[in-house]
Order: C-alpha cells, then structure tokens, then sequence
C-alpha cells in the first residue's frame, strides 16, 4: 500500500514539475499529495488573472495548461479573475507606474476571458471566483492589519523595485499594495498552491508568509518561464505587439507563429507542449542538433496550435492561406472590394492610397516599400512613389501578405456615408 501511495506521489509531481522552472515548497507539497492520495481532500490549486487587456495570448496559456493539469489530477482548479488587482495594475516587470483601469474598462474585459480559458480548461468543473468579492467590502483596519505582515525594506528587495528607486524612477504607494492583495487572495481561498510566470516570484512568496501570519500552511509555488514574444527578445506582451492572442483570427495566429525565428520557436515548442505534441519531440531534438527541417517543425507548430484554440477545420484553412497568400503570393479569396471617391479626375497619389487604404502605417513607410520594390497594382511592380492611380478597379499589394481591393470612382457629389470603413487585410 505504502509503495503504490508513493509511486502516485512521485507520478503526480512529475507532471507538476513539466515545464516548471522552479517549485518552492516542493516537501509540504508531497505532504499533500500524499494526504489527497490516501484519501484526503483535493488540494486548492490558483491561477490569478488580471483582465487588464481583452484578450489572453499564448504566454497565458502555459499556465492555465498547468491547472488543467491538477484538474485532471483530481484536484480543484481554482481560477481567479482580478478584477479588483486589475484596477491597481501589477508592478511585476515594470519599469514605471502602470496605468489605472477604470471598472467599466476591467469588468468588459472580464466578460471574455473564461470563454477563452475554457478552450483549455473544464471550467465547469472549476472554482471560478473574483476578487472584489472580499476586497471590495474589506474594512480599512482590516486592510491595515494585512499590511502589517510585511515591512517596506523587504518590499524593496523586489528586483523591479530595487532598480526602479536605484533609478530615480517614481514608485506609487499603491504598487505597494499589490502584492498585498495577491497574498490575500490566497488566504481567503485557502490554496494550497499557486500558478504563475517566473516574473510573479515575489508575489507568490509573499503569500506563503501571509498565509503564516493568518495561521494557514503556506502554499506551494510553481513558477514557469516567461514565453518570449513574437520579437524574440522581450516576454509577450500585447503592449509591445509582439504577441499571439489566442482568440486572433486563424490566418493570424498561423502567420505569426510561421513569422517566429527558428531559435525562438523552438522555445515555444519547449514551453506550450509541456505534456502535449510528444510525437513532435525527436524533430524538436534534432533541431537542437543543427538536423531536421526547421520549416516543416514550424508549420507542424503553426497548425497544432490553431487546432488547440480554434480547431482542426481552421488549422487546415489556415495552413491553405498561408501557402496561397505568402508562399505563392496570392490574393485572399475572401478579400473584399472598398469603394474611394477620387477628390479629382486627376487621380489619386500611390503612397495616399495605401495610407488610406491602411496598407501601410504612414507615406514615409509605403515610400520605403516602393524603393524596395514591394508594391504591387494588379501583379505588376511599381517602381515610382509618385505614380496616380485614376478611375477604375485595383489590386492592391503592399509587401508579402497585406492585400486590398479598390475601386475608385469620380463624382461631384460628396461620397456616401460609410464608403471609406476599414481596408481588406490578409
């Protein structure tokens, strides 16, 4: 009895440990596990989300993969909205103060996160909670009392603190009190472990000595790493733009993964396949060596995770516009036709239409696509910035996959409402 209870122990954190950096408590967690194995009570497992943007991206993912993971382990997922943290913005990683959001803002971006996490886990079976259930209505001694467990010099040994005072750069009280309401968090929901990103390890810390000063065993942490954004160099963040939303169009979430360097996707391999895509682990292998073909490993990741968020139908029509619109430079089927009414009969300006037509960010960027002869009307190269398109219909290019079709017409009459909404992208 006592080797199989142990040999469930060990299988059990060996999942746990699965693309895990670190685990922090990893004794008291056995402890645990041994105990829910011998018939306990399922441990109390947290993920805490802040729904400051409205969407959640692939960096999200790996650790909502991981309390799929306890939940199918037997354990009780427990999923936390911050919508009271989000209102006070987390500090992790910032170099200055981060924006306030307004509840309105918090509340709409709430609405759409468990439609998305649900893509991942069976949030029917999990404890979905908020936090401005017991912040909210907590009274201000109370509030107090809870800072009280921890003193300013120890909140200073925070890296992002420490190099933010070293730097002369202002730091708000209220960034402070973040952690506060994170630790919190934890000793109303009783957890017994929490989930986050290798960034979120003096938070999660923290609450283990909070838990202690409300006489609660402290949690244990699994901390995974920060999945590096589509530029390569920084963690994704939609703040930077170099992020992949998994609620992103299809076409989209297959062309940006397709877009990674081969260095960076094999990160991505090794960081969203934690217990998935084994068939796909000898080519990750003999990448690593300098063998295999990177391309090919690519376009298998591109397509399994399109299945994962939208589905293998998608996954395959992605993969076919992909190989129509970029490797053979063709026009999206799909792609509508715009109507722009010419200001004069004599025409309208290359780099003005593709501004409009919102090709291209600015003129001075089309004029840098036309010098590098990326700018195509009706298949045919321009190779003038000052060329004037008149009256008639155009196919549109401006580099490898951004695509519209126009027609543009003359007429004295000021144009119809509407007649300029937003251009065809591939």
């Amino acid at each position: 009895m006592g080797g199989r209870l142990e040999r469930e122990v060990e299988r059990q954190l060996g999942r746990i440990r699965e693309g895990a950096e670190e685990l922090l408590g990893e004794e008291e967690l056995r402890a645990r596990l041994r105990q829910a194995a011998d018939g306990g009570p399922p441990l109390r497992v947290k993920l805490g989300v802040d729904p400051s943007t409205p969407d959640l991206h692939l960096g999200h993912t790996i650790v909502v993969q991981k309390l799929r993971v306890f939940q199918e382990l037997g354990h009780v997922a427990i999923f936390l909205i911050g919508d009271f943290t989000a209102r006070i913005g987390d500090p992790s990683g910032r170099k200055k103060t981060r924006p306030a959001l307004d509840a309105a803002t918090v509340r709409c971006n709430a609405e759409t996160y468990l439609e998305q996490v649900g893509r991942i886990l069976d949030v029917e079976r999990a404890e979905v909670r908020f936090n401005a259930e017991w912040m909210a209505p907590l009274p201000a001694q109370d509030f107090i009392r809870l800072c009280s467990h921890y003193t300013v010099a120890r909140l200073l040994e925070r890296d992002d603190f420490q190099q933010r005072f070293a730097a002369g750069e202002p730091i708000s009280v209220h960034e402070f009190l973040y952690p506060f309401v994170q630790a919190y968090d934890s000793v109303v929901l009783r957890a017994d472990v929490e989930l986050g990103g290798s960034d979120q390890r003096f938070n999660l810390l923290m609450a283990r000595e909070v838990q202690r000063a409300y006489e609660q065993p402290p949690q244990a942490v699994v901390l995974h790493p920060l999945l590096v954004g589509t530029d390569g160099r920084e963690k994704m963040s939609k703040s930077l733009g170099n992020d992949i939303g998994i609620n992103e169009l299809p076409e989209e979430v297959y062309g940006k993964t397709m877009r990674l360097s081969d260095e960076t996707m094999l990160g991505y391999y090794d960081l969203l396949s934690a217990g998935l895509w084994k068939d796909l682990r000898a080519a990750r292998v003999a990448l690593g060596r300098g063998q295999g073909d990177p391309f090919a490993f690519k376009q298998q990741m591109a397509r399994r995770i399109v299945e994962r968020f939208h589905g293998s139908e998608a996954a395959e029509r992605a993969e076919a516009h992909f190989r129509r619109v970029v490797r053979q430079g063709e026009a999206p089927e799909d792609l509508p036709e715009r109507e722009l009414v010419l200001g004069e009969p004599a025409g309208i300006g290359l780099l003005e239409l593709l501004e409009r037509l919102e090709l291209v960010e600015s003129r001075s960027a089309g004029r840098r696509l036309v010098s590098q002869g990326a700018v195509l009307v009706d298949g045919e190269r321009v190779a003038e910035p000052t060329r004037r398109l008149g009256a008639g219909r155009y196919l549109i290019r401006a580099g490898r996959r951004r695509y519209a079709r126009v027609r543009l017409v003359t007429r004295r009459s000021s144009p119809r409402r509407g007649a300029e909404g937003p251009g065809g992208r591939s």
